[in-house]
């Protein structure tokens, strides 16, 4: 049997061994080139990965923001309506509740009837002034007569023609004319000054009538604030917090109005994601509500401060246990809504994606 033939032992054929050595030379040789292969693939993969990213920051502590306002108002009084159920979406200038109004109305009225009377009293002094004129001028006439007749009662008692009390009369009676002639022009004054020196003044003018009419301002700010209307669209929330028939005190919150036309989103990114963020960099918002939905948004501002900075009580760094922890700058971000999108409710959890156009280099790796 020749060397190529199978012996009887069972054994391989010899000429085969060489072959075999060969693809065991080839093996060893092909496995350090391709683990080298793959590692630098793997490198060059991430090289370019890195140089390509870092343009987009993922910001996943987000949350959906709203205008909220605790509805109340200044003025105390008894409920007499609500016009508004728990969840119920209202329009800016709708009725939420009213307070009775008969108080506010009958304060209203004696504040007019007020302002009325000041008229006819600013009224009465000025024709009062004018008769006061008129009082000093046939007094003067009076203080006249006086002095003529006092001149001839003079030179008659010289000659006997008078008796001397006749002229004392007459002297006493000068003089006490002439002192009320004084005493009407200073009440003339007194009541001129009431006027504001101008006798033929504008009644609504004085201080008298501007004091009444803002007492007849205030009453109807009164009565219009005893039905209270929404400030902007929102929807009613906590409404069963107040009743008909309950008294509500002046500034007393009755329930609540998350707003449905302010809502924006507050992320709170780590202070070292904020390099490249800027105001004005378009925003990727998802909403874990409505998984697909994507809304598009814009960086509106970055708070100058990290959250800690407005907490109660801050942090102290000055022990000597110090740990440095990153920092959260909160960053608003402006939703662009349309017509038609779902209700994005205060207190969602959001993902925002902003593009902040950053691209790496690879100077970005030199200290």
């Amino acid at each position: 049997m020749s060397e190529a033939t199978i012996d009887h032992l069972g054994h391989a054929p010899r000429v085969a061994a060489p072959a075999a050595r060969r693809r065991r030379s080839l093996t060893h040789l092909l496995r350090p080139l391709l683990m080298l292969g793959g590692i630098a693939a793997v490198a060059v993969g991430a090289g370019g990965f890195w140089l390509t990213g870092g343009g987009v920051v993922s910001i996943d502590n987000a949350y959906v923001r709203a205008g909220k306002l605790a509805v109340a108002t200044d003025v105390s009084g008894i409920v007499q309506d609500v016009a508004v159920r728990e969840g119920a979406h209202v329009r800016r200038g709708d009725v939420l509740f009213r307070l009775d109004p008969r108080p506010f109305e009958i304060a209203l009225d004696g504040a007019e009837a007020s302002l009325a009377q000041v008229a006819l009293q600013m009224e009465a002094a000025k024709r009062d002034y004018q008769r006061m004129r008129r009082d000093i001028e046939a007094k003067q006439a009076q203080v006249q007569s006086d002095e003529a007749s006092y001149e001839r009662y003079a030179n008659l008692v010289k000659g006997g023609a008078v008796t001397r009390a006749e002229y004392d009369d007459a002297r006493f009676r000068l003089a006490a004319d002439k002192a009320m002639v004084e005493s009407l022009k200073v009440q003339a004054q007194v009541q001129l000054a009431r006027l504001g020196g101008d006798p033929d003044m504008d009644v609504t003018r004085t201080p008298e009538y501007l004091k009444a009419r803002a007492q007849v301002e205030e009453a109807q700010r009164q009565l219009d604030h005893a039905t209270v209307r929404a400030p902007f669209d929102a929807i009613a929330t906590q409404v069963e917090q107040v009743q008909p028939g309950s008294y509500l005190g002046a500034s007393v919150a009755a329930f609540g109005l998350i707003s449905t036309e302010h809502v924006w989103v507050e992320a709170n990114p780590k202070e070292t994601d904020l390099t490249y963020v800027r105001p004005g960099d378009p925003a990727r918002v998802t909403v874990d509500t409505y998984p697909g939905r994507v809304w598009q948004g814009t960086v509106e501002s970055i708070a100058p401060g990290s959250g800690s900075e407005f907490s109660i009580l801050p942090a102290q760094n000055a022990s000597g246990n110090w740990v440095k922890v990153v920092q959260r700058i909160p960053l608003r971000v402006k939703v662009d809504r349309h017509a038609g999108d779902p209700d994005l409710r205060a207190g969602m959890s959001v993902v925002v994606d902003i593009d902040t156009g950053h691209t790496r280099h690879l100077s970005d790796l030199i200290p």
